[in-house]
């Protein structure tokens, strides 16, 4: 059966665990070849465990926040055909008060969460503009759009930052067959909700409308939506995964 992203290639970063590996693991599931990129060399085995044999997967250590790399990364891999699909996904989340926060740790997170989207944006985006196709991710969170201190006041603000960028690139893009969307996601369970003491995660989900936490696979379905060549009408705009916590 032909699956909805049959032939094309995508590129995830922050893909060694968590949400970047659900939406790896669904893209890859919708027939896409999936690039797997992290930070952490653990990224290969997390490869492996979606794909043993290594059928349509392949894995990729560099840090977004460097320009050289990203540069480096999409010049190998288009040298071997287009990069379809792109999603920005690595991110850093410190959790700490405003008054606590170090600049240097600013500076980091913004790197990480703001400027690597940007790099990649840019980087793969070029390479998509030139083939007049392509599919542009970004993963924003519900602090960035309504604010958040738990989650740090750096977190939510590249978060922000996120959305604004990526109507930037959305403008930019469009006439080229470049669709650029935001995913919003809330209280996903995964590495963080799993280190929570059960009754705090208990807690969180009663402040959620659909009583429960979601799951990395409903962020990844909405990310094989917002990739499916047949979406090409939806762009600039941001889906919300969010068990109904923000409404609008």
């Amino acid at each position: 059966m032909t699956q909805p992203l049959d032939g094309h290639r995508a590129l995830v970063t922050g893909a060694a665990q968590g949400l970047g590996e659900g939406i790896a693991r669904s893209l890859w599931q919708a027939g896409a070849s999936v690039v797997m990129c992290d930070i952490s060399e653990a990224v290969a085995e997390t490869a492996s465990s979606i794909s043993p044999t290594g059928e349509r997967i392949d894995s990729r250590c560099f840090d977004v926040a460097d320009e050289a790399a990203w540069e480096e990364i999409t010049a190998e891999l288009t040298g071997s055909g287009p990069i379809q699909i792109l999603v920005n996904n690595a991110a850093m989340t410190v959790s700490k008060s405003v008054w606590d926060i170090p600049v240097e740790e600013w500076d980091r997170v913004m790197a990480v969460n703001l400027r690597g989207v940007f790099l990649g944006c840019r980087a793969v985006g070029k390479a998509m503009r030139e083939a007049g196709y392509g599919r542009i991710i970004n993963l924003s969170s519900l602090a960035g759009q309504r604010g958040g201190v738990v989650a740090g006041a750096h977190y939510s603000a590249s978060k922000a930052g996120i959305l604004a960028l990526s109507k930037c690139f959305a403008q930019e893009l469009a006439p080229n067959g470049i669709t650029v969307n935001c995913i919003a996601p809330a209280a996903i369970e995964g590495p963080m909700s799993r280190a929570m003491p059960q009754e705090k995660v208990q807690g969180l989900a009663k402040t959620i409308p659909v009583q429960r936490l979601g799951q990395d696979t409903e962020v990844g379905n909405a990310a094989v939506y917002l990739a499916d060549p047949r979406n090409g009408y939806v762009t600039g705009t941001t889906m919300d995964v969010n068990g109904g916590v923000l409404m609008r």
